[in-house]
């Protein structure tokens, strides 16, 4: 048995060796091709290259800060192996060193705290450079992806987990997990894919975005579905959820425990969602004013014939609240009072401080996406998960690296990692539009500077109830990016902070165990941090307030519940339709 496992594992080390060269060949001439700018990347060479150039002058011109910085590192390296410290004290705090031996082991130990040493040292090293210059900002970026890399944890002869997992499986792990890297090669066509889920735990339609429902309307860029009641009666006013197009509609409708959707249907609320198309080169032309025309501007119009209703709440999500956030402008100056209530998560309404998705994108990145996307018509979905996940190094890359290619262990089904894998492309006109516009430009804020279908929009005449959700842990949509919506907007703002980030902190549903709790504070300073310092804290999901203030903005008597596709809009496929399942 032995000698037949062997043989074994040297056949399949030989097949593997073999697919590994095809996947070298074609990542070599991808890399070659986005070095030479052939080939569009997110991550410019030559602007990283410039930042460099250009802010480390400035650092080493300042000799008094570079000798106290070299000094404090020394001086914690020299602690990190001393041996008395190492049994007096506990060591630092940091999940990428789980397994207890990076504390009782006192080489690993050493090897720990050392590294960590390096990363405050440098962190405080590149703290002199300007906080406002995009340059000094890719320094401090792409430094820190390199010192991330380095961790000892990141390494197989020194992670103690995957070098006794080496050993217990006699081999077979770092068999596995080669080919794991195989694989991901191999679906990335030469770009390394890291799988981060398990792609066969959920099939949508019946694991996830499972609530029923009928499609009642489509166009070439969405589906609009109504969903089944889940209560005799419903709210006079229904309401109607926004998504982000750079995912798919369902982290509103995960599984039953998850869905957001699920939930406001059992509160009795009458629900319509738009399901946005995966765009291909034919939806090339499709601006940012086509997503608002055909989306939410077509769903109300829908909506209001499928019910008889005039009144509609509305919610957006990310990208989807800008959306909402611009459309409610458009309306505004159209004096078209429809949407009663809005509700807006993870939404930034100011630009000026975009976090670190400013690493990649300014003027001259937007002119090699224009000429890339000249070419494709849309923007494939792999450049901005890639930036997601740089964002968030150490959870988004090297714990799968540690995960896939050290223990040699596949990703577990997790349901929003799974979505966030099914990501979409972006057409290129609304694209393009959006970032020089909205994300360069910040011109939602500035009042006339956008035009939608001919209309100036100003989002200072938004005059209704808004409901402002933002987490603290974001990093995608920096909560004191969203914070100025309670200066912004004319109407009654109510501004919710809630606990985690971008997707764990808005997709937080109410259970036994709460994970993450929120913060509230009825005053609004101008200044974020002058409110946070004023907030309460809170345990448990903030769905329940979200659902109780549409409540508080509701008069109207209950009415029978509605049914998709018996009203005036006949249905024309069960939910969650054909427009979501498209990869």
């Amino acid at each position: 048995m032995e000698i037949e496992r062997l043989q074994q594992q040297m056949s399949d080390w030989s097949e593997l060796l073999t697919r590994t060269q095809l996947a070298f060949q074609k990542s070599g001439r991808l890399a070659a091709d986005k070095a030479t700018g052939d080939e569009f990347s997110l991550v410019d060479f030559s602007s990283v290259l410039s930042a460099y150039l250009s802010e480390l002058p400035k650092l080493l011109s300042d000799p008094v800060r570079m000798t106290q910085c070299v000094q404090t590192y020394w001086l914690d390296w020299a602690k990190a192996w001393t041996p008395a410290w190492q049994d007096g004290q506990p060591g630092t705090k940091d999940k990428r060193f789980r397994d207890e031996r990076w504390d009782s082991d006192p080489a690993l130990k050493g090897l720990k705290e050392s590294h960590i040493a390096l990363e405050k040292a440098t962190a405080q090293f590149l703290s002199g450079l300007p906080e406002d210059s995009r340059e000094a900002l890719r320094v401090k970026f792409y430094t820190r992806q390199m010192l991330s890399a380095m961790s000892p944890a990141n390494h197989l002869l020194l992670n103690p987990t995957a070098r006794d997992k080496l050993i217990e499986s006699e081999g077979q792990s770092i068999l596995d997990g080669f080919r794991n890297f195989v694989e991901d090669l191999e679906r990335g066509d030469g770009r390394l894919d890291i799988a981060t889920n398990d792609a066969q735990a959920f099939v949508v339609g019946q694991d996830l975005a499972a609530t029923p429902g009928k499609v009642i309307f489509e166009n070439e860029l969405m589906q609009l579905i109504h969903y089944a009641p889940l209560t005799e009666t419903q709210k006079k006013r229904p309401l109607i959820f926004v998504p982000p197009w750079i995912n798919k509609f369902y982290i509103f409708d995960m599984r039953p425990h998850n869905s957001m959707v699920r939930y406001m249907l059992e509160q009795g609320h009458s629900v319509f969602l738009i399901s946005w198309v995966n765009p291909t080169k034919e939806h090339a032309h499709l601006s940012f004013e086509d997503y608002m025309k055909l989306g939410p501007l077509a769903a109300l119009d829908v909506a209001q014939k499928a019910t008889g209703e005039k009144k509609f709440d509305i919610l957006g999500f990310c990208i989807g609240g800008i959306l909402v956030t611009a459309t409610l402008a458009y309306l505004a100056a159209k004096k078209d009072r429809r949407i009663v209530t809005a509700t807006t998560l993870a939404t930034m309404v100011d630009f000026e401080d975009v976090g670190e998705t400013g690493v990649f994108i300014d003027n001259d990145q937007l002119a090699s996406m224009r000429k890339h996307m000249k070419e494709t018509g849309y923007l494939e979905a792999s450049h901005l998960r890639d930036m997601f996940s740089m964002m968030r190094e150490n959870d988004l890359i090297w714990s799968f690296h540690v995960m896939n290619y050290l223990m040699g262990n596949k990703p577990p089904a997790f349901d929003l990692l799974y979505w966030n894998a099914d990501s979409t492309r972006l057409p290129a006109a609304m694209l393009l539009w959006y970032l020089e516009h909205v994300y360069l430009e910040n011109g939602l804020r500035k009042p006339g500077h956008l035009v939608l279908d001919g209309v100036p929009i100003d989002i200072s005449k938004i005059n209704i109830p808004m409901f402002v959700l933002a987490t603290k842990e974001d990093h995608i949509a920096l909560w004191k990016s969203i914070y100025p919506a309670t200066q912004l907007l004319a109407g009654d703002v109510t501004f919710v902070l809630g606990g985690s980030g971008h997707i764990a902190g808005v997709i937080n549903p109410p259970a036994s165990k709460p994970k993450y709790g929120y913060w509230t504070n009825e005053d609004y300073p101008a200044d974020h941090e002058q409110w946070f310092s004023g907030a309460e804290q809170h345990e448990g999901s903030w769905w329940p307030v979200w659902t109780e203030w549409i409540t508080d903005h509701t008069s109207e008597k209950e009415v029978p519940a509605r049914i998709p596709g018996e009203g005036g809009m006949p249905a024309i496929e069960d939910a969650p339709g054909r427009y979501v399942l498209a990869k």
